[in-house]
């Protein structure tokens, strides 16, 4: 038992800088496999909402399906329609998909 501890002690020693470069190589994995791709698509969700355009089918971040009815810059708010003869408002950031070529169920 002593001689698994003692072996593990010396192998210990010295290898800081081998934690250092392995601490490095996890965070470069991480970097490239999942906080990369996450920034790429918040900049397409970003580019999506500040062209959006009237009569545009999408989603909201609440899973409501509608159509862009107008759009307040100065508000920065999107009215869009659900419904026959109703009309939600919502924040534009809250706006992510575009379902033109995906047809609504009704």
């Amino acid at each position: 038992m002593t001689n698994i501890v003692l072996a593990a002690q010396a192998a210990g020693q010295g290898s800081g800088m081998s934690m250092i470069i392995m601490m490095i190589a996890i965070f470069a994995i991480m970097w490239f496999f999942m906080i990369k791709p996450q920034q790429k698509k918040q900049k397409e969700i970003q580019k999506f909402q500040n062209e959006l355009t009237e009569g545009t089918e999408v989603i909201t971040g609440g899973g409501i399906h509608g159509v862009v009815k107008s759009i307040d810059l100065a508000k920065n708010t999107v009215d869009i329609k659900i419904a026959r003869d109703v009309v939600v408002t919502v924040e534009k950031t809250s706006v992510f998909k575009d379902m033109s070529g995906v047809p609504l169920q009704k």
